[in-house]
């Protein structure tokens, strides 16, 4: 199976730089974290925004360009943190089956079409769970758990 990654161009780029800045001032945009994880080959902190899901009291992590860096890290370290200004936040995850993410990916592509949906082919929030379940390997997914 092919893994399915989509390069960030140079607006994107721009457009992440902008967000993670306003999120470290503790602005968060509509929901803007900045995740921190260990990097798998050097073990440096690497940081990118990303914007955490709330769904029935859950907090979710999708990865719209897929098997991103960051998604590949995180399943390294087994751990991330997300901040927001000065706040953190330590957790751990669980990644969700192809079969647990229609409704997650519903909420989210609801929620972030506007800034997201490019990376969907043209499916959105209004998609069948086939529909959605059929995309589903191509968009890793994370329940993110809080460490005490």
């Amino acid at each position: 199976m092919d893994v399915r990654y989509v390069e960030p161009g140079k607006a994107t780029a721009v457009f992440n730089r902008v967000i993670q800045g306003l999120t470290k001032l503790g602005l968060s945009v509509w929901g803007s974290r900045v995740l921190v994880v260990r990097g798998r080959k050097s073990g440096e902190p690497r940081s990118v925004p990303v914007n955490l899901l709330t769904l029935d009291e859950s907090k979710y992590l999708v990865a719209p360009r897929g098997e991103t860096q960051w998604v590949r890290n995180l399943r390294a370290a087994g751990e991330g943190q997300l901040r927001v200004g000065r706040r953190a936040e330590t957790f751990g995850y669980r990644e969700l089956s192809d079969d647990e993410k229609p409704a997650v990916l519903r909420a989210y592509l609801r929620r972030w079409k506007f800034e997201v949906g490019v990376f969907f082919d043209g499916v959105d929030d209004k998609a069948s769970d086939d529909t959605l379940r059929g995309i589903a390997p191509g968009y890793p997914i994370f329940r993110v758990l809080p460490r005490g």
